[in-house]
């Protein structure tokens, strides 16, 4: 393997598959790791998946990718604390690693609260609106951005 790419979700994403399916679609957040394993695998890259409800998780989880030096890019779904979280975008841009923000609703066309995000500024990219199809952009993304550095 080449390199390591952090999917990381926020709260209620452990919801998809049941939680408004007209808006996030009908597969579970195990079934699209699954995916993602596979599509990284095919194109020599790791790919570390995990989930928190919790901000303090989130915020560990992002500093341990930079302290541990395993990781090349980061792709995240903070869910709604994309709107609210400070603490997360400080943390995004003390990073020396690319954040690309991921979201699966186009959250510009959603709530007036749900179209500022806190982290957009200090991340590499954002993909929104495309689904789960997202995700995979996103590591096609990661690819690339890993190249480009080797």
């Amino acid at each position: 393997m080449r390199d390591t790419v952090l999917i990381l979700n926020g709260p209620n994403l452990n919801a998809l598959g049941r939680r408004e399916p007209e808006k996030y679609g009908l597969r579970g957040l195990e079934a699209l790791n699954l995916e993602w394993q596979q599509w990284a695998q095919a194109h020599g890259v790791k790919v570390v998946s995990e989930q928190s409800n919790s901000e303090g998780l989130l915020l560990d989880l992002l500093h341990r990718a930079e302290e541990e030096g395993k990781v090349s890019v980061i792709l995240f779904n903070p869910g709604a604390f994309t709107h609210t979280s400070r603490a997360l975008r400080d943390a995004i841009a003390s990073l020396s690693l690319p954040v690309i923000e991921v979201h699966i609703t186009n959250v510009a066309a959603r709530e007036e609260w749900r179209q500022h995000s806190t982290i957009a500024e200090v991340c590499k990219g954002s993909i929104v609106g495309l689904g789960t199809l997202g995700y995979r952009l996103g590591l096609a993304a990661a690819l690339e951005l890993m190249e480009s550095k080797s």
